[in-house]
């Protein structure tokens, strides 16, 4: 017998007991799907992070230093940094202070879904920095600070909040308590997906000349700053240096510091996305083996109600192998069938999901590599489960086969 009477004998067992042989896939239908669905929502959940450490910049390193004595270290870091402009393009402090904006009636005391917007105290790169584009006006310069300049650049939302449609530039606001400028606006960072909630609050901030601390409720000078590589490449190598620096600033027992980068936080975030990846795949892959479980018991049932058959088949001469490889066909057509089900619930799932879980703007599917695996390892998985029936079958003695009824 060739392979394709084989498998034209195959489906005509599946299809004669359609209720029996959806029962005996549905097993794999879900352990396919749900592998699908859950490996997808963890790749999606990456594929978001991902997008959110690049809006927060890229090259970034964050600086924090801090003396006992309360001597502020602004200057002496920003110098340092500009010794080295091949492996640095931008230094700015980022100090915050949470304090009260008012423009005529417009009170952020009044936002229920924010409340007081973060003031950050930076310089003329805070926006290169911190990956902020400027949408209209001027950004902060260096004879802002210098001078003691009371000037602000709004967030999107910040924006939007006091303003509405009217043009903010050149109009005075009070932050704290005193009057500032808006000199300029920020474009709006990120949309969308699971972090559209800390895209909100990264727009709805307000950045004034970090000398303006001043005028501000602040505790003591600056201590956290942010510095920007001037590539990937010179990341490590810039951290090296003015983590060496800042050590020499702040000897042990005068203070605290450290130097850091958002690459350190994403690649823990990913090493722990990955673990759950593979943690909610085996549970989904526990669903494929009870399925492959339910594959062996039909086809030791239909073993049984067809050993009348092979023991005519083996009396007129059909070899072993015939008989193994008619069972293991029969075995792949269940599981591969299961499969193709599984994978068409699986992209349905992953779509939903991608919307209601993780609230992507963009469609979720599921990547190809994931699908051809999920449709090659349910047809395995029948020959893996089927084997032992198909084995069983060919084993039969024909005398003992044709007593059966």
């Amino acid at each position: 017998m060739n392979l394709k009477q084989a498998f034209k004998m195959s489906m005509q067992s599946v299809t004669a007991n359609k209720v029996r042989s959806f029962l005996t896939m549905l097993g794999i239908i879900i352990g396919v799907a749900a592998v699908m669905i859950l490996v997808s929502i963890v790749q999606g959940g990456n594929q978001e992070m991902e997008e959110y450490y690049k809006s927060l910049g890229t090259n970034k390193i964050d600086i924090y230093a801090y003396r006992y004595n309360q001597v502020d270290l602004t200057e002496d870091i920003m110098r340092y940094c500009m010794t080295i402009p091949d492996l640095v393009e931008g230094f700015t402090p980022a100090g915050t202070a949470y304090t009260t904006v008012r423009y005529r009636t417009a009170n952020t005391e009044n936002n229920q879904d924010f409340g007081n917007p973060q003031v950050y105290l930076g310089n003329q790169d805070f926006a290169v920095c911190n990956n902020y584009t400027l949408d209209s006006g001027r950004d902060i310069s260096y004879l802002d600070c210098q001078r003691y300049n009371k000037v602000v650049v709004l967030g999107s939302k910040l924006k939007e909040y006091l303003f509405q449609a009217q043009d903010p530039v050149g109009q005075q606001i009070t932050i704290g308590g005193q009057r500032y400028e808006v000199i300029g606006t920020y474009a709006s960072v990120g949309e969308g997906g699971s972090y559209s909630w800390s895209y909100d609050y990264m727009n709805y901030v307000a950045v004034v000349p970090y000398t303006c601390s001043r005028y501000l409720e602040t505790y003591g000078p600056p201590s956290n700053f942010v510095a920007k590589a001037t590539s990937p490449d010179t990341l490590n190598e810039a951290i090296t240096r003015i983590g060496s620096y800042v050590a020499g600033l702040v000897p042990m027992g005068t203070g605290d510091y450290s130097v850091t980068t958002q690459q350190t936080w994403q690649e823990e975030s990913q090493d722990a996305n990955r673990l759950q990846s593979m943690i909610l795949g085996g549970i989904a892959g526990i669903s494929l083996l009870v399925g492959g479980i339910g594959i062996m018991n039909i086809m030791l049932v239909t073993v049984t109600e067809r050993t009348r058959e092979i023991g005519i088949r083996k009396a007129i001469g059909g070899s072993r192998r015939s008989i193994i490889v008619q069972f293991l066909i029969e075995a792949s057509v269940l599981c591969g069938m299961g499969g193709v089900f599984g994978v068409v619930l699986g992209y349905l799932g992953t779509v939903i999901a991608g919307k209601l879980l993780l609230q992507m703007e963009e469609v979720l599917l599921p990547s190809a590599g994931l699908t051809a695996g999920a449709l090659v390892f349910s047809a395995l998985l029948g020959v893996g489960f089927g084997l032992y029936p198909a084995i069983k079958a060919s084993g039969l003695q024909p005398v003992e086969a044709l007593r059966a009824d």
